[in-house]
């Protein structure tokens, strides 16, 4: 039976060291840490940033997890099983809220959205499932960024944001203030950032290891979703609801 592969061993030992820590960490501590040679695992940390699982910051050259972790870890949940388990929650939201309720997940730094329930009304409406939406204007996408890992940078790693309307959040600093917030209160909102007029409320769907998964929101004209220019509580909630229960359902509370 062929041994362990020791080049290999010690590569997960640096992404386990990385993610435990919380905070970037350069090729001295890790080497002290994993009483290695620097030069040994400063080779461990190039070759895992060429293939995307660590990236290094700029100014102090220090490294942290990269996004390719993150897609890694959201294909351990099938998105079908998602789906599935969201199917019946997501039309009761549709029902009770009266909008357009989206799921979507983390896809190369966009949020991809897999399911979508039409607002229960005979308006024209077009299905979006396969659309691809920016993380930072949207109310689904701020939800998969302030829950992702090693969202808590500096501004200047959140540079050149893309001005969709007057209401975009454009500054790196502005956004991660943002995503403290959706932190704190549990869901976001996006007020007019992606489209004039429409507002948007979503919430995290957690799987049974309690890590965000995808997010479920409601999507609507602002006269709808808004009481003096904030969401609606009771849409909130039933939004939030809506989420808890998915997670419920992905065994969430059964760690």
């Amino acid at each position: 039976m062929p041994g362990r592969i020791q080049s290999v061993e010690r590569a997960a030992a640096v992404l386990r060291l990385l993610a435990a820590a919380g905070r970037r960490l350069g090729v001295a501590e890790l080497a002290t840490a994993l009483g290695l040679p620097k030069a040994t695992v400063h080779g461990i940390l190039r070759t895992l940033q060429h293939v995307g699982f660590v990236e290094q910051e700029e100014h102090s050259g220090k490294y942290h997890l990269g996004a390719a972790l993150l897609h890694l870890g959201n294909s351990y949940l099938d998105v079908n099983e998602l789906r599935t388990r969201a199917l019946n929650w997501s039309d009761a939201l549709a029902t009770r809220s009266g909008e357009s309720v989206r799921i979507g997940v983390p896809h190369e730094e966009q949020v991809l959205l897999v399911h979508h329930v039409f607002r229960p009304d005979d308006s024209f409406q077009v299905l979006d499932v396969g659309a691809l939406l920016p993380v930072h204007a949207t109310a689904l996408g701020k939800v998969l960024l302030a829950y992702a890992p090693h969202t808590a940078g500096a501004p200047e790693e959140m540079a050149d944001l893309k001005a969709f309307t007057s209401r975009t959040i454009t500054s790196g600093g502005h956004l991660l203030a943002e995503l403290a917030g959706v932190r704190d209160r549990g869901w976001a909102c996006d007020l007019e950032e992606m489209v004039e007029g429409e507002v948007s409320v979503a919430a995290p769907i957690r799987d049974g290891r309690g890590h965000t998964v995808g997010a479920i929101g409601v999507s609507g004209a602002v006269e709808r979703l808004c009481d003096d220019r904030e969401p609606r509580r009771d849409i909130v909630s039933y939004v939030r609801d809506a989420a808890r229960a998915i997670s419920r359902d992905l065994g969430e509370n059964r760690r």
